[in-house]
C-alpha cells in the first residue's frame, strides 16, 4: 500500500514539474512574439504550481513573469517579479538570470520615468503623481521620486494620495539635503554649481574659479510635517492636524517652525487667543524676527484690537526699518485711530469748541505719525491705494502742492 502511495506521489510531482514546464515554454515563446497577453496568462498559470518548483525552474519564472508583465505596462508587478529574482538567487547564491533582468528592469524604470515627465509637462499633475510614484516603488532607495510624487499630489489636490506619500516620506526621516559643488567664476563673480565633486575638481584646474565649496542644501523635514498639518487641515481633520503638530513639538522643543505651523491652525481655527499665545512663545523662541511680530499684528489688526496692533507693526519694523509690509500695515492700524478721532468730533455740540480743537490737534499729530511711515511703504511698492491714502494724508495737512503732484500720478495707476 504504502508503495503505491509513493507513486501517486511521484506521479504528481511528475505532473505538476511537466505542467511547469510547459506554462514557462509557452510563456517564453509568447515574449518572444512580443505576445505579452498570451504570455501573462502562462505565467498566471504557471504561479500556483511554483513554489515546489526547483531553483532553477523557480528563477526561470520569475525573470519570465517581470517580462511578461513588463510588456503589459504592469510596472508594478514586473518590478515585484524582478525584486523577487534578485532576493532568490541571492539566498540561493547562484545567478542565473539576474544579469539579464538588471537592464530590463532599468528599461522600465526609464519609461515610467519619461511617462512621468510627459505628465508633467502635459501639466496633469494628479496622473503625473502618481507614475512618479509608481517609479519610486520600482527602486526605493532613490526617495527624490516620492517627494516630487507628494508635490505633485498635493498641487493637484488629490490629497489622500498626498498625505500618503508625505507620510511616507516622514516616516523615513526624509529631509532632502543633498550636497552642492560649486566655485565663483572669476569673469562673472557668481556662483557656478556643478554635477559632481569630480567635475568641480576638474574646472577648478582650469583657473577660470575660484573659492570651491562643498556645502548641504536646506533640509525639508519641516515642508514634509507642514503639508502634511496642512492635507489634514484641508480635509478638516483638525483635531489630527493639531495632534500631529503636538506629537512632533514634543520630539522637537526647540523646533520653531512646528510652534508656528500648530499656531496658524489655530488661526484658520479662528481661535486667536490660542494664536496669539503661541506666537508670543515664539517670540521668545527667535525675538528679533520680523516676521513672528508682524503676524501677531495681523490677527489683532483683524480683531480690532488696535493698541495691540500697532505695538507688534511698531516692534516688526523697528527690527527690520525696510519692511514694506510693516510699515503699510502700521500705517493702516494708525489710520484706524482716525476714525474714533472723527467719530468722537461729530459727537460734540457745536458750542464745544474746546474739545472739537483738541481732537483736530491729535488729528494733526496721527497723520503727522503716520506720513513717514506711509511714504516707505509706497516708496517699497507704489499702488493706487498708496497714492490715494497719501493724497488723503496731505490733505488733512494741508500740503495741497504734494496733493497735486501725487493726483497726476494716480491718473496713471487707475
Amino acid at each position: 500500500m504504502k508503495k503505491q502511495v509513493l507513486l501517486v506521489a511521484l506521479g504528481l510531482f511528475t505532473v505538476t514539474a511537466f505542467s511547469q514546464k510547459n506554462e514557462l515554454k509557452a510563456a517564453e515563446k509568447a515574449i518572444k512574439k512580443q505576445d505579452f497577453t498570451g504570455a501573462v496568462t502562462a505565467i498566471n498559470s504557471a504561479e500556483g504550481l511554483i513554489a515546489n518548483a526547483d531553483a532553477k525552474l523557480k528563477s526561470k519564472f520569475y525573470f519570465l513573469k517581470g517580462q511578461a508583465f513588463g510588456g503589459k505596462k504592469d510596472f508594478a508587478t514586473a518590478a515585484k517579479a524582478y525584486s523577487d529574482l534578485f532576493a532568490f538567487e541571492k539566498s540561493i547564491g547562484k545567478e542565473r538570470y539576474s544579469d539579464n533582468a538588471i537592464p530590463l528592469l532599468n528599461a522600465l524604470k526609464d519609461e515610467v520615468n519619461k511617462r512621468a515627465f510627459a505628465l508633467h509637462d502635459a501639466k496633469n499633475y494628479k496622473e503625473a503623481g502618481k507614475a512618479f510614484y509608481l517609479r519610486y516603488t520600482l527602486d526605493k532607495k532613490d526617495t527624490l521620486y516620492l517627494a516630487n510624487a507628494a508635490q505633485l499630489a498635493l498641487q493637484a489636490e488629490d490629497l489622500d494620495n498626498a498625505y500618503n506619500y508625505y507620510n511616507q516620506l516622514k516616516d523615513l526621516g526624509y529631509t532632502g539635503v543633498k550636497k552642492e559643488y560649486g566655485a565663483i567664476d572669476k569673469e562673472s563673480n557668481k556662483k557656478i554649481l556643478f554635477n559632481s565633486k569630480e567635475e568641480m575638481n576638474l574646472m577648478m584646474k582650469s583657473g577660470r574659479y575660484i573659492n570651491n565649496s562643498i556645502t548641504n542644501t536646506p533640509s525639508k523635514r519641516n515642508d514634509v510635517l507642514k503639508n502634511l498639518v496642512s492635507i489634514l487641515s484641508k480635509q478638516k481633520k483638525f483635531k489630527e492636524a493639531i495632534g500631529l503638530i503636538q506629537q512632533l513639538r514634543k520630539q522637537e522643543p526647540g523646533n520653531l517652525q512646528l510652534l508656528l505651523t500648530e499656531a496658524f491652525i489655530y488661526n484658520d481655527l479662528n481661535q486667536p487667543e490660542k494664536f496669539a499665545a503661541l506666537m508670543k512663545e515664539a517670540t521668545e523662541k527667535d525675538p528679533t524676527n520680523p516676521d513672528l511680530y508682524f503676524n501677531i499684528g495681523i490677527v489683532n489688526y483683524n480683531a480690532k484690537n488696535i493698541e495691540e496692533a500697532e505695538e507688534y507693526f511698531t516692534k516688526a519694523v523697528a527690527i527690520k526699518a525696510d519692511y514694506p509690509k510693516g510699515n503699510w500695515m502700521l500705517a493702516n492700524t494708525l489710520l484706524l485711530k482716525d476714525g474714533d478721532l472723527v467719530t468722537k468730533m461729530n459727537a460734540l455740540p457745536m458750542s464745544d469748541v474746546k474739545n472739537y480743537e483738541k481732537y483736530q490737534a491729535k488729528r494733526k499729530k496721527l497723520f503727522n505719525k503716520v506720513l513717514p511711515i506711509l511714504l516707505k511703504a509706497d516708496k517699497a511698492e507704489r499702488t493706487a491705494t498708496s497714492v490715494r491714502m497719501l493724497i488723503g494724508v496731505y490733505e488733512q495737512l494741508e500740503m495741497s502742492d504734494k496733493a497735486s503732484e501725487l493726483r497726476k500720478v494716480l491718473d496713471t495707476l487707475e
